[in-house]
C-alpha cells in the first residue's frame, strides 16, 4: 500500500472587475482582434480596491473547503503559490491561515512565478507522502495587475488577477497508476534564462518594478519545455498520452497551449482552456482551470489529469494526478 495525496475539493475566486480587450484600445495602439489573434485572450479580471492576494486566496480556499466538506481546522498545512504577496513578509499563507480562523498547523509561500502552483503541488505532495501533513490547502493567487507597465502593449494586455485552490488529503492506494491522487511530479529551472521574464525591481534594489518579457523567446522555450516535463512526469507515473483524460495547462497563451498539446499527442478536445476569460493569472491559472473544469463537468472522478506550467526563472514543471 502507498500513501497518495488525493484532491478532495477545489474552488476559485475572481475579482468582480472584468476588463474586456476593447478597454485597452483607448490607451494603447492595440485592438480586440490583435489581442485575441496573438493570445486567445478576450477578457480578464482585475483586483478591485477590496481585493488583495491574501483575500482572494482565502476566498478560493473557503470554496475548496466547502467543496471538500471540511473546516479550516481539518487542515494541517497551507501552501500558497504567489509572486505578488500583500507584504514582503509575513507570507500570504500565514495571512490566509489567520483569515480562515485556522488555529493549528503551518503555512508558507512558494515563489516560482507561473510555475508556482506546480511547485506548490509537488511540495504539498511531499509533505503528505512523508507524513508531515494529512491534509493541505494548496493555493495559487496573484494580483499581477499591480506590476504591469500600462504603456507596454506586449505585456499589460496578457495578465489578470484571481485565485484557485485545492484540498489535498492523504489516502491509501495500491502504488500503481490506477490510484487516485498525485502519481508523479517533475520540477525544473534554469536561472541563466531569467532575463526572458522578470520584474525589474525588488526589495534589495529599493524599487518595485514592472514585469518585463521577451515574448518570442518565452514562446520558443515554453512549448518544448512544457511537453518535455509533461512526458517526464507521465513516464514516471507509467502512463501515456492515450491514458490522459485532460491536460490542464498553465493558461498563458492559446498558441502555447495548442503547440504543447500537439507535441504531447493529445487533441484539444481533451484540454481545459480558460485563457479567453481569465488571461494569464500566473500561479493562479492552473487551480482556476481545475476548479472551472470541474464546475463545467469536464473533469470527473477517476480522470487522469496532467498539469504543466512555465514561468520566470525560467522555472517549469508538471504533475500527473488522478482526480
Amino acid at each position: 500500500m502507498s500513501v497518495r495525496a488525493v484532491i478532495r475539493g477545489a474552488g476559485h475566486y475572481l475579482p468582480a472587475r472584468v476588463v474586456e480587450n476593447a478597454e485597452f484600445e483607448a490607451t494603447l495602439d492595440t485592438t480586440d482582434e490583435w489581442i485575441k489573434s496573438r493570445s486567445g485572450i478576450e477578457r480578464r479580471h482585475f483586483a478591485t480596491d477590496e481585493d488583495t492576494t491574501s483575500s482572494m486566496a482565502c476566498a478560493a480556499a473557503q470554496a475548496a473547503l466547502a467543496d471538500a466538506g471540511l473546516e479550516p481546522d481539518d487542515i494541517d498545512a497551507i501552501v500558497v503559490a504567489t509572486s505578488t504577496a500583500d507584504l514582503t513578509f509575513p507570507s500570504a499563507a500565514t495571512m490566509v491561515q489567520s483569515q480562515l480562523g485556522m488555529t493549528r498547523g503551518f503555512a508558507f509561500d512558494i515563489q516560482a512565478v507561473c510555475a508556482g502552483f506546480v511547485y506548490a503541488l509537488a511540495n504539498a505532495n511531499a509533505l503528505i507522502v512523508s507524513g508531515q501533513a494529512k491534509r493541505a490547502l494548496v493555493i495559487g493567487a496573484e494580483t499581477f495587475s499591480k506590476i504591469m507597465d500600462w504603456t507596454d502593449r506586449s505585456t499589460c494586455v496578457l495578465f489578470g488577477d484571481g485565485a484557485g485552490a485545492v484540498v489535498l488529503e492523504a489516502q491509501t492506494g495500491t502504488g500503481d497508476a490506477s490510484d487516485r491522487g498525485i502519481l508523479a511530479t517533475d520540477l525544473n529551472s534554469d536561472g541563466n534564462l531569467r532575463d526572458l521574464l522578470y520584474v525589474d525591481g525588488g526589495v534589495s534594489t529599493g524599487t518595485s518594478g514592472y514585469l518585463r518579457m521577451q515574448g518570442n523567446q518565452v514562446f520558443r522555450h515554453a512549448v518544448e519545455k512544457l511537453a518535455s516535463t509533461a512526458h517526464t512526469a507521465m513516464d514516471a507515473a507509467g502512463v501515456t498520452a492515450d491514458d490522459v483524460d485532460w491536460i490542464v495547462p498553465h493558461q498563458a497563451n492559446i498558441r502555447i497551449i495548442q503547440g504543447t498539446a500537439r507535441k504531447m499527442g493529445v487533441p484539444m478536445d481533451r484540454v481545459v482552456v480558460t485563457v479567453q476569460d481569465h488571461g494569464n493569472t500566473s500561479a493562479a491559472s492552473i487551480p482556476l482551470a481545475l476548479s472551472v473544469g470541474r464546475a463545467r463537468g469536464q473533469i470527473k472522478d477517476g480522470d487522469l489529469v496532467v498539469t504543466e506550467a512555465i514561468g520566470g526563472g525560467l522555472a517549469w514543471g508538471a504533475v500527473v494526478l488522478r482526480w
